[in-house]
């Protein structure tokens, strides 16, 4: 008997253009509505969690800590914690978002009093913030001693080896408030008095939490914040095949809104039975999304296995080098499209509408777009939030440019074995990911919000003002190699290609 062959090849997203279709007068971005499902439901009812723009991050050491999921939940999205970290830190990273008062920052950048002023640009430069704490161990939530900004020296008049306790501003002569103040009265106080940051202490001085002037403009305008009954961010949190009974309860315990089984590879009974195991244990309640698969037989396992959404892609991702070494996956426009009518079937079938996340492929913002129409309920993104300040890598400096770290589960450097595991031994018997930099892009905010706006715009085009109305509307085409050349910028010369002196 012979191996089954596919009638089509398989296409990427790079592959595909939609056609423009009729726009009414309604159809401006402002009026586009980006909400979307992420957990199954039933028709006729309301899914139990909902994202107000279709993004999450991946399960990535170099994408997803708590910095992150604040940022992303702020937006309207959710981010999924790393799980190839050990039960307790990842429970600390969920239960720190959980417990974040939006307007209330918990310190990052700590020094002591012997802190010296080159210590201090040094870290200024990692972390990208003057203003520091001083406190009597260096810990965020050590005794205040006084506050470090850029006012407080002056490099080019000081010594390098300065300790911060001869010019912090101290204690005594700084405007805090009691660590119960509300943010309206916070606010208030950094206005009566001129502030750009208000340190909010305890009864034993010990800092709790600081209020900084620039987020209370930023505060109000987060209108699509994902929160929870409690105001409390969303998040949720990665989880792997073999830990699953210790680790589920922990992540639960620090308030875990939404679980997903970090795999290359879905369609396995390893994921059957830690989904049943899950929902048998702590209930249906408990949502857990499952993948990656690329097809219509990988989608309907894990839905009658009971994910509450299901990933598609295998090697798509920019750090994924599945396909290179081990000749697995498919393009991931076609995975896609075939996961997405499966989908529409299962619904049709059963009454159950389960959320497709599209995971990997997506180079250009556009493409983001594309994977909508072609039926993706969000999508899941590795290399897009690694770029962003708010992820946790270092951002360094290679010929005069900045880049932030990005790298791969499936690297030696994540060394995340239980993601490949076929139940084998604990390593990584060879690479499925890399190790590399991504072209740093400054805060996720700003980028997000020029992403959203030439989705908002593509769908106006479309004739669409919600993303069910885009997957009924669109009309894509498959383009040629010399129509995607035509696409860009040819026969001209750029102006940037030639410097003043040249002109």
């Amino acid at each position: 008997m012979l191996a089954f062959y596919f009638d089509e090849p398989s296409h990427t997203f790079g592959e595909y253009l939609l056609v423009p279709g009729y726009s009414s007068d309604k159809c401006i971005p402002a009026n586009v509505s980006l909400r979307t499902p992420l957990v199954k439901y039933k028709k006729g009812e309301e899914p139990k969690l909902s994202m107000n723009i279709p993004m999450t991050s991946a399960i990535m050491q170099s994408v997803s800590n708590d910095s992150m999921a604040i940022a992303l939940a702020r937006e309207g999205g959710v981010s999924f914690i790393y799980g190839s970290q050990s039960i307790e830190d990842e429970a600390a990273m969920v239960a720190r978002v959980k417990n974040f008062k939006s307007g209330f920052v918990s310190s990052d950048s700590n020094i002591k009093p012997s802190t010296t002023l080159e210590e201090i640009l040094a870290l200024k430069e990692k972390t990208g913030h003057s203003t520091m704490a001083v406190t009597d161990d260096g810990e965020a939530t050590g005794k205040l001693l006084g506050i470090v900004t850029s006012r407080d020296y002056r490099i080019t008049r000081m010594a390098m080896d300065t300790p911060a306790s001869e010019f912090m501003t101290p204690f005594e002569k700084l405007v805090y408030a009691d660590a119960d103040t509300t943010l309206s009265e916070a606010n208030d106080l950094i206005w009566e008095h001129k502030l750009n940051m208000l340190p909010l202490v305890d009864n034993n001085q010990r800092l709790r939490y600081m209020v900084f002037r620039k987020d209370y403009t930023d505060n109000k305008e987060n209108e699509l914040e994902l929160i929870d009954s409690k105001k409390r961010y969303i998040v949720g949190a990665g989880i792997n095949t073999r830990d699953y009974a210790e680790r589920v309860p922990a992540l639960l315990k620090a308030g875990a809104d939404v679980l997903c089984i970090d795999s290359s590879e879905g369609f396995s009974e390893w994921q059957r039975i830690t989904l049943k195991y899950i929902h048998e244990h702590f209930g249906e309640d408990v949502k857990v999304g499952a993948g990656n698969v690329v097809d219509k037989d990988g989608f309907r396992f894990l839905a009658e296995a009971g994910a509450d959404f299901i990933k598609v892609g295998i090697g798509g991702g920019s750090i994924c080098i599945t396909r290179e070494t081990k000749g697995i996956g498919r393009g991931q426009a076609t995975a896609l499209i075939d996961v997405c009518k499966a989908r529409d079937e299962y619904f049709q079938e059963t009454g159950v509408y389960i959320p497709v996340c599209s995971d990997g492929g997506i180079v250009h913002d556009y493409h983001m777009t594309l994977a909508l129409a072609m039926g993706a309920d969000f999508m899941m993104l590795g290399r897009y939030f690694s770029r962003f300040d708010e992820s946790p890598t270092d951002k360094i400096k290679i010929n005069g440019n900045y880049y932030k770290e990005y790298w791969g589960e499936g690297s030696n450097r994540a060394r995340n074995w239980m993601r490949y595991d076929l139940g084998g031994a604990k390593k990584l018997s060879f690479e499925e990911g890399v190790d590399s930099y991504v072209p740093y892009a400054g805060s996720l905010k700003d980028n997000v919000g020029v992403t959203l706006n030439k989705i908002r715009s593509t769908m106006c085009n479309c004739g669409a003002l919600t993303i069910p109305e885009l997957q009924q509307k669109a009309r894509l085409t498959l383009v040629s190699s010399t129509s995607i050349v035509e696409g860009g910028s040819h026969d001209v010369i750029l102006r940037d290609k030639f410097t003043r002196s040249n002109v």
